[in-house]
């Protein structure tokens, strides 16, 4: 059993609560609403932007040189071609310049673009591709799982699309492969922590699903009756 294997173990659960989700079940079926998935891309926007940030951050981190320029490819190309799908989303979704002034990351976008920072600022390169697998993983799986969708709203048929490509699925493998080598090479020790940021970051991805189904907002910024209680 590679390292890997025991990482898909250890978060069986939360996989396929993320598989399963309705958000996730809400792209499959067509019928999510389309503001929510506008709400969804304003989030996931953001977070590519630091995800790219971290790969580079994990670039500067190898030793090797081959796997410093793969992850610095990674930072431009991989959140790039995301980037580019979401800006054509953005189009369709009448996402415009008021919308991006006024935008706010929502508490777990904040939080988990937080923890690939910290998983970073660790300093090994083991435990920042380990904070940064899961969101290749999952995304896979559901381009994997769902390649036969057939959504009614061609903007969801498009999103499938994109994570049932080989090139995506291509990449994700090179990053699992990654981690192994990194991991026949670490300490036990080293392996826990690094198994410790791949959890967490897997528990960050089914928050971002419940985030965007629920357009999550700060405490502050949700409204009150008149009660006094809050409106949720």
């Amino acid at each position: 059993m590679q390292f890997t294997d025991t990482l898909r173990e250890a978060t069986e659960k939360s996989w396929e609560q993320s598989l399963n989700h309705p958000f996730v079940k809400g792209i499959v079926d067509g019928d999510l609403p389309l503001e929510t998935f506008k709400y969804y891309i304003l989030q996931d926007i953001y977070y590519l932007k630091h995800f790219g940030k971290v790969h580079a951050m994990a670039a500067a981190q190898a030793e090797d040189f081959h796997v410093t320029a793969m992850l610095a490819e990674k930072a431009k190309s991989t959140a790039q071609a995301e980037l580019t799908v979401h800006k054509a989303h953005a189009e369709i979704l009448n996402i415009n310049e008021k919308d991006t002034e006024n935008f706010k990351p929502a508490p777990t976008a904040y939080g988990y673009t937080a923890h690939l920072y910290r998983a970073a600022l660790s300093g090994s390169l083991g435990q920042t591709v380990a904070a940064l697998l899961p969101c290749y993983w999952l995304y896979a799986d559901i381009g994997k799982t769902y390649k036969d969708a057939k959504p009614k709203e061609k903007i969801y048929q498009n999103w499938i699309n994109t994570y049932a490509d080989d090139w995506f699925h291509t990449s994700t493998q090179e990053q699992i492969d990654l981690l192994n080598s990194i991991a026949e090479k670490s300490s036990e020790s080293e392996k826990e922590k690094m198994k410790e940021q791949f959890i967490i970051a897997k528990e960050y991805e089914l928050a971002f699903w419940e985030m965007a189904y629920t357009k999550e907002q700060w405490f502050s910024d949700r409204q009150w009756h008149a009660t006094g209680s809050l409106n949720y």
